[in-house]
C-alpha cells in the first residue's frame, strides 16, 4: 500500500459553512466551520439523479482535518469510503464529514449552556445546508448518520431525538453504559486533581500554558471537562463535575444528568423513533479500555427488548480495543448504503 494521497473516484467537497446557531457560543469557538461533501464516482455524470445521504461525525478531540491524517499502512476514511463506491461494492452516496470541535475537544453534539447548541447545528443547519446545495434525497429513509466513541455516541442520541432527520445508524463503541464507560474515570480524576487542589479549572489553565498531553492524566481530565461541560452544566453554563473532586463521590443530581443521555437508558424513552429506523449498525472491541463492548452488548439489547426487527440490526463484537478500528468505518457504510432508500 502505497503512503501517498490517492487519486478518488468521486469527488471531495472541502466548504465551509457558516452558522447562526454557534455565534456567540459560551466557549468563543468559531461559528464558521469546515464542512466536507463527498458526491459519488457517478454524480456529475447523473445530473437528474437524487442520492442517500451518510452523515460521519467524530470521536473526543476529533475535528474535520484529521480525516485527511495517513498513517503506515492504512488508507484515510475518505478514500476507503470513496473506494466501496468505485468498486460497486455499494451503491453511491453522499457522505458528509461535519465538524463539531470544541475548545474542550468535543460537544457531544448536544445542545448545552457549557458548549453550545451542538445538536442543533447539526440537524437545523448543517442537514439542510447539505439539502439546499447538493442532490440529496431529502428524506430520514434516505439519510444516515455514522460515528465512532463519542461520535458513536451522537450517532445513537440523534436519530432517537430527531427520527423525522435520520433514519439509519452506525455505532463504532460509542459511548453506552456509562457506570462502566466513565465511574472509572472519576476514580483517576481524583488523584490527578489532588495536584490542583481539585479544581478542574486549575487544571485548565495548567493544561493550556505547557504542550498539550505532556502530564499524565491530561487525556482523562479534558474528557470529564468537556463531557460535564456538555453534560451537567448549569443553565448560565458554569460547568459542574458529576462527583465531588476531593472525594471522589457521586453528586446525584449532576450524575444523573449524565445518566440521561446514556444511550442504553434512553432505548425505552425513545422506542418509537428506534423503532422506525430503517437500519441500525452496532460493533465495539471485546478489549474496549473503556467497556463499550458492554454498553454496545446492553444497547444491542434494549434493541431487541422494545422490538426492533432483527433484520435491520447488525451487531458485532470483535477483537480490539478501542483505538485502530477505522477498517470497520467503509463495512458499516456500505451495510447502510444497501438500506438506504433510493
Amino acid at each position: 500500500m502505497l503512503p501517498w494521497d490517492a487519486e478518488m473516484a468521486g469527488q471531495l467537497h472541502r466548504e465551509t459553512i457558516g452558522s447562526t446557531l454557534l455565534r456567540g457560543n459560551p466557549l468563543g469557538d468559531p461559528h464558521e466551520r469546515p464542512i466536507w461533501v463527498y458526491t459519488p464516482p457517478e454524480y456529475s455524470a447523473r445530473p437528474g439523479t437524487r442520492w442517500p445521504a451518510v452523515y460521519v461525525i467524530q470521536g473526543y478531540t476529533g475535528h474535520l482535518s484529521m480525516w485527511a491524517n495517513r498513517s503506515a499502512y492504512k488508507q484515510p476514511f475518505p478514500e476507503t469510503a470513496d473506494a466501496v463506491f468505485a468498486s460497486g461494492e455499494a451503491p453511491g452516496c453522499i457522505v458528509v464529514y461535519v465538524d463539531a470541535w470544541t475548545a474542550y475537544g468535543g460537544s457531544q453534539f448536544v445542545d448545552s449552556p457549557g458548549t453550545g447548541p451542538y445538536h442543533s447545528y447539526l440537524v437545523d443547519e448543517v442537514v439542510p445546508w447539505v439539502d439546499a446545495r447538493y442532490r440529496t434525497l431529502a428524506q430520514p429513509a434516505s439519510r444516515a448518520i455514522s460515528g465512532k466513541s463519542s461520535g458513536g455516541f451522537g450517532a445513537m442520541i440523534t436519530p432517537m431525538l430527531r427520527p423525522d432527520v435520520f433514519g439509519a445508524l452506525a455505532t463504532h463503541a460509542g459511548d453506552a453504559l456509562y457506570e462502566y464507560a466513565y465511574v472509572p474515570e472519576f476514580a483517576k480524576a481524583v488523584r490527578y486533581l489532588r495536584a490542583y487542589d481539585g479544581d478542574i479549572f486549575r487544571w485548565w489553565e495548567d493544561f493550556r500554558s505547557r504542550p498539550a498531553f505532556s502530564a499524565e492524566g491530561d487525556g482523562t481530565l479534558l474528557i470529564l471537562l468537556g463531557c460535564a461541560a456538555c453534560f451537567s452544566a448549569d443553565p448560565d453554563g458554569t460547568v459542574r463535575l458529576p462527583f465531588d473532586p476531593v472525594t471522589g463521590e457521586l453528586v446525584p443530581e449532576r450524575w444523573q444528568r449524565w445518566l440521561d443521555w446514556d444511550p442504553v437508558r434512553m432505548v425505552d424513552r425513545y422506542a418509537d423513533a428506534l423503532r422506525s429506523q430503517r437500519a441500525i449498525w452496532i460493533d465495539a472491541g471485546t478489549r474496549d479500555e473503556w467497556y463499550l463492548d458492554v454498553g454496545a452488548t446492553a444497547f444491542r439489547a434494549g434493541l431487541t427488548r422494545i422490538g426492533v426487527p432483527d433484520d435491520r440490526v447488525h451487531f458485532e463484537l470483535f477483537n480490539s480495543g478501542h483505538a485502530g478500528i477505522d477498517y470497520r468505518y467503509p463495512q458499516a457504510l456500505t451495510w447502510l448504503a444497501h438500506r438506504l432508500e433510493r
